[in-house]
């Protein structure tokens, strides 16, 4: 039998690196839905009225086995991170933010508070 060679090419897309300040995340019985979001407030100059709200989405699809690996990854990847640099904590900033909406706010739960552009 004779062996034939093939050759391969290969193109490599790469992506835009891309910022995601919030994330939702949806289920079905076949995939989880992972939205990353980046909502950029932008003001008209024109009008000091107006603002404008620029969101982009990169949305990742993943099956539920895939998924449990990547938290497993995640989780992994997370603890090695803070073995070198120490506990991931809750910036100050976060922290002081939440105190005073939750002062303002009675009703909103207090631990389920983050800066959304979208109230």
């Amino acid at each position: 039998m004779d062996k034939q060679t093939k050759n391969v090419n290969m193109n490599i897309q790469d992506g835009d690196s891309f910022f995601a300040h919030e994330l939702s995340i949806n289920f079905n019985p076949l995939q989880f839905v992972l939205d990353f979001k980046n909502i950029t407030p932008r003001i008209d100059p024109r009008s000091q009225e107006s603002i404008v709200l620029n969101l982009k989405h990169n949305v990742i699809m993943l099956d539920p086995y895939h998924t449990k690996r990547m938290l497993e990854l995640l989780d992994k990847v997370v603890k090695d991170y803070e073995k070198e640099f120490g506990k991931i904590e809750k910036p100050k900033q976060l922290e002081k933010y939440e105190k005073k909406t939750s002062k303002k706010s009675k009703t909103k739960d207090a631990d389920n508070i983050s800066p959304s552009y979208f109230g």
